[in-house]
């Protein structure tokens, strides 16, 4: 009984493995690599295996999005799912035929102690994004989703000595995904290594101290090409009590590639809007990709994702 068991569940797995062969046998039988910030893959295609090596990749950083090794199997796993046109499910037999190589301390595998909270939303985006350009299947998505949070602490009512409840909000925002050889990037969407939706607006506001000002696509942000890449949205949120906020992002700098002679996406960008204590003008001020911010009364955010690169050069 115990002997039909293991044979059941390793011939499971072997028959998957099987079902990765085709994909292979059209990788190339060359070397191709691809770089983006710390991020270093060089894929090399043999006859029945592929071999992902990471050895040039950065190391552990000090910030919060170094990423488990499981982090980077996954992602690994679902972009070779992808390139099979097979429905198969996502199990050990996926990565018999895969050699993936990863140096100790680095930011894909980080000591203990290391931060990882950004390494499952924004380092597994970047690995997806990686891959893919090294087996030249796609342009560059935006590389994260956007991680917005904000909320405040429980406090006590000085009149009533009653305790106020505190609460807390996450929410992820869409962008462009990018653009292929048969296909333009889709606008305003969560993609590879995420699929999470957000909360109605009306719900939204009922339930916290906001109003939502603005939830568009940002028109033009998408890079052009024989296939364009897809827009990535606006959204503004202004603030009706005073609270703290945070933003976790990415592609603030690092413009998301086109490949094939596409053009690069529009990065992003997060904007917090106050009021001057001094002038009472308007400030408009740029908080970068990754930051806290405590907000006042009528403080507003503006994010503004990525659009997704290009493919090929347009006609």
């Amino acid at each position: 009984m115990q002997i039909g068991e293991i044979a059941e569940s390793m011939g499971f797995s072997v028959a998957l493995s099987s079902k990765l062969q085709p994909m292979i046998k059209i990788v190339p039988r060359a070397m191709s690599a691809a770089a983006d910030a710390y991020l270093t893959p060089v894929i090399k295609a043999y006859i029945d295996s592929i071999s992902d090596n990471f050895d040039d990749t950065g190391p552990e950083v000090y910030g919060n999005w170094n990423a488990p090794v499981a982090i980077t199997h996954s992602s690994t796993i679902y972009c070779l799912r992808c390139m099979i046109n097979l429905d198969i499910p996502l199990n050990q037999g996926c990565l018999a035929a895969i050699d993936i190589r990863i140096p100790e301390r680095s930011i894909l595998s980080p000591t203990k102690t290391a931060a990882v909270v950004g390494g499952n939303v924004i380092t597994s985006q970047c690995i997806t994004d990686v891959v893919f350009k090294a087996l030249r299947a796609c342009a560059a998505s935006q590389a994260c989703v956007n991680n917005l949070t904000f909320g405040r602490d429980p406090k006590i009512d000085p009149e009533t000595g009653k305790t106020i409840p505190g609460f807390g909000y996450y929410e992820t925002i869409a962008g462009g995904s990018g653009a292929g050889p048969t296909w333009h990037g889709e606008s305003g969407v969560h993609v590879h290594m995420t699929n999470t939706r957000i909360t109605d607006p009306e719900i939204f506001e009922k339930r916290y101290p906001v109003l939502l000002r603005q939830f568009s696509l940002r028109e033009n942000s998408g890079g052009k090409g024989l296939h364009s890449g897809g827009e990535g949205v606006v959204r503004e949120i202004e603030f009706l009590s005073p609270l703290q906020c945070s933003i976790l992002s990415e592609r603030r700098v690092y413009r998301p590639y086109g490949l094939e002679g596409g053009e690069d996406g529009q990065t992003g960008l997060n904007l917090w809007i106050t009021k001057d204590t001094e002038s009472g003008t308007e400030r408009v001020v740029n908080i970068g990709g990754k930051n806290t911010v405590m907000k006042k009364t009528n403080d507003r955010i503006v994010v503004m994702t990525p659009g997704g690169g290009g493919w090929g050069k347009a006609c």
